[in-house]
């Protein structure tokens, strides 16, 4: 990667755009951001910016191209679309019969076949976290809760199932509580199935004044890493809370921990633990 470069940002929702947005200007890096209409929030005035649709990515490589963008970064949530809904111009016409083909084998072919795309038109393809790495999960634990040996046990069967559904793209996350396995991620995300949980029968879940289980968010055997790693925020902790959790693990180095004061204060109050597993170690 050159030190001089234009970054072409093709954002999506929540909080990992603004990250990317700054650590861009930390580094001096030009930005041209395309906003995907229907699924960016706003951003502050003066930022070089346009909303284009989902599936016009002709529009988009010609615009990234008009801008002198030399590569692209993809950062935001963009659910999954109907496709019989999308509008694509001639270029997105060209590619959908390979966007659909990946779709049907999961979400990290789709993401992979994108990626391909916009590197064949010469650009190259830049993580979010090698632009904002001051946002990546630490290793060890946040805040003042730590492990017991009962959630250690809990949060060492969520890793593996975890990692388990990721290896059939699936999903990244996994719930457990006292070693039962109360929820699984899926196309749903992990906002709602921690919703799921809270209204599971208490006799099998932790609760709000004797919490019990533990949620994992793991990177997927052979995932794609320059976009959608697992993702820990505000929301995260506020749900975990609800559902009546202990704590949360993820990946150390390799997962994002947005508003991190805000999610330690938050996590502290409801005394839930939240701990960074170094990448490819045990708990």
């Amino acid at each position: 990667m050159s030190d001089a470069m234009k970054v072409g940002l093709v954002m999506g929702g929540g909080d990992l755009p603004a990250a990317v947005i700054e650590g861009c200007a930390r580094a001096g890096h030009d930005i041209f951001i395309v906003r995907l209409d229907g699924y960016a929030d706003d951003i502050e005035q003066g930022l070089d910016s346009e909303i284009i649709g989902l599936a016009k990515f002709g529009t988009m490589i010609k615009r990234f191209r008009a801008k002198n963008c030399t590569h692209i970064c993809f950062a935001g949530d963009v659910k999954r679309p109907d496709f019989k809904t999308l509008k694509p111009d001639f270029g997105g016409w060209r590619k959908l019969p390979g966007a659909l083909s990946a779709a049907r084998q999961g979400d990290d072919a789709l993401l992979s076949y994108i990626l391909e795309m916009f590197e064949a038109a010469g650009f190259e393809i830049i993580a979010p976290q090698t632009l904002s790495a001051h946002i990546l999960m630490p290793d060890g634990h946040l805040g003042r809760m730590k492990m017991s040996p009962d959630m250690r046990a809990d949060a060492e069967k969520a890793c593996r199932i975890a990692k388990d559904m990721g290896a059939l793209d699936i999903g990244q996350g996994a719930v457990v509580c006292a070693g039962l396995t109360l929820a699984v991620e899926a196309a749903e995300g992990t906002d709602m199935m921690l919703e799921r949980i809270a209204h599971l029968p208490e006799a099998i879940r932790g609760t709000e004044a004797s919490r019990r289980g533990v949620l994992a968010k793991m990177v997927k055997p052979g995932q794609e890493t320059r976009v959608d790693l697992p993702t820990i925020g505000l929301k995260t902790v506020e749900l975990a809370a609800r559902a009546g959790l202990a704590g949360i693990v993820t990946e150390g180095g390799r997962s994002f921990l947005l508003d991190r004061e805000a999610v330690i204060k938050a996590a502290d109050a409801a005394g839930i633990f939240i701990a960074g597993l170094p990448s490819g170690d045990s708990l």
